[in-house]
């Protein structure tokens, strides 16, 4: 992904790491309810972040696990 990733788009890596979302019809589902963002998941998906799973959760691709590991702090 070329841009920064955002916070917005971190958060939804982290629901999609926990098992909360699915990527049905072009939309994201987060706990079952269309996100709010109706950008985020399709880019997401464009930048190889995240995988859509036909009949199941989303999932992260190697490229999102390093994209959410990147963003996590480190400690001292």
């Amino acid at each position: 992904m070329n841009a920064t990733i955002t916070h917005r788009d971190r958060a939804v890596l982290r629901a999609v790491a926990a098992g909360r979302c699915r990527y049905t019809a072009g939309t994201l589902l987060v706990d079952g309810l269309a996100c709010c963002d109706q950008f985020l998941g399709p880019r997401l998906v464009l930048a190889g972040l995240i995988a859509p799973r036909s009949g199941g959760p989303a999932r992260l691709t190697p490229a999102g696990r390093s994209a959410l590991d990147a963003a996590l702090p480190t400690a001292a």
